[in-house]
């Protein structure tokens, strides 16, 4: 098959799917055209089935704001038209879902018709979906898709709830290449992050408010009362310099660490003993799942897709939005005795498999083959 994928550039989970999927696509064989205006930060490695087209927006002084849906859906229709491409798999609703519809208008002129799968990941519907400026064109485009698919089962019922939706949403969950977090611990990293073996906690998001940062740096200070720990935050974002200041606020500045945005993530959670993850909302929570890939029990909220994929009690503990008390409790409860540790880790692996990558991507396959 040649593909067409469209989706942001950047860290987000949207993105990392994205290009992960369309990595993944690669190596079975279909060529995949990637089109957004930078290249995807996962897309880092030569593979003789990817391309790669920038879109490139007018900067005409007419324009107080450069009209980039316009120039997304004109570089969709001269993509398709010039690689001859089956299909075109848009992510994340705004812009890409309306400028796909635009751009299958244009074809169908030219006699030209190709099927749009769109992917649903989370804020497009629960943000960006609910401003009344963008909410008509939100649902008219996803309504217009040939297909529409959500991350989790949650985010299938919000959408549904959120607009008035006749299309079938199916779930095709999120993935994770399992066997890419399977490292070893490198100790010598270990034991710069901590000399005398105290349990290493980790963080990951892009520190927007919903991920309520400062939740986690009480959490470790619950914890580090009971049990000597070294904190890392992995990413960056608007929250964290109030993270900082709580930090200095509660003198935990020598044992918490703030390494900015990081591709290798297998590398530290390698390293990590458990993952803290304490969103008001998730969609599904694919940084937990590349924690429990690598082993790595997590503590989150319960919110949105995370009880799909954190089981309570079993790969880690869920609580509720703001419970610092009982999730603070509950990592205890898991670093405090090495046997329990453990078996949350194994767990954790166990579970992630049910989302490796190999399973998920002949879903999407599959999906496709019904629409050429």
């Amino acid at each position: 098959m040649r593909i067409g994928i469209v989706c942001y550039p950047t860290f987000g989970g949207s993105g990392v799917l994205a290009t992960e999927l369309g990595k993944a696509l690669a190596d079975k064989g279909h060529q995949v055209h990637f089109i957004t205006y930078q290249q995807p930060v996962r897309l880092n490695e030569f593979n003789a089935n990817i391309f790669y087209h920038e879109v490139r927006v007018s900067n005409y002084p007419l324009f107080d704001f450069p009209p980039y849906e316009t120039a997304l859906s004109s570089t969709m229709v001269d993509v398709i038209m010039n690689n001859h491409l089956d299909l075109l798999h848009v992510h994340y609703a705004i812009p890409h879902a309306s400028a796909a519809y635009l751009a299958k208008k244009i074809l169908e002129k030219m006699g030209k018709k190709i099927p749009v799968i769109t992917t649903l990941h989370g804020t497009d519907i629960t943000l960006v979906g609910r401003d009344k400026t963008f909410a008509p064109v939100v649902a008219f485009s996803i309504d217009e898709s040939d297909a529409i698919t959500a991350v989790s089962n949650d985010l299938r019922e919000q959408t549904y709830k959120i607009f008035d939706i006749k299309g079938e949403i199916e779930v095709i969950h999120n993935f994770v290449d399992v066997n890419r977090f399977q490292k070893k611990p490198i100790d010598a990293f270990r034991k710069v992050i901590a000399q005398n073996g105290e349990k290493i906690l980790v963080h990951a998001s892009n520190f927007r408010k919903l991920k309520r940062v400062q939740d986690v740096v009480r959490i470790f200070a619950e914890v580090n009362k009971v049990i000597p720990g070294k904190l890392l935050f992995v990413g960056d974002g608007p929250e964290r310099p109030g993270a900082e200041d709580l930090c200095r606020e509660l003198g935990l500045c020598d044992e918490i660490r703030f390494v900015g945005k990081q591709e290798q993530m297998e590398e530290i959670l390698a390293v990590a003993d458990l993952f803290l993850l304490t969103s008001e909302y998730e969609s599904f929570g694919l940084a937990a799942l590349e924690a429990m890939a690598a082993g790595v029990p997590v503590i989150s909220t319960n919110v949105g897709g995370l009880p799909e994929i954190n089981l309570d009690g079993v790969t880690g503990f869920l609580a509720d939005v703001g419970d610092v008390k009982s999730m603070s409790a509950h990592a205890i409860e898991i670093l405090q005795d090495d046997n329990v540790l453990k078996k949350f880790k194994a767990n954790a692996i166990a579970q992630a498999k049910k989302f490796d990558i190999h399973n998920i991507v002949p879903q999407y396959e599959a999906l496709y083959d019904r629409y050429l």
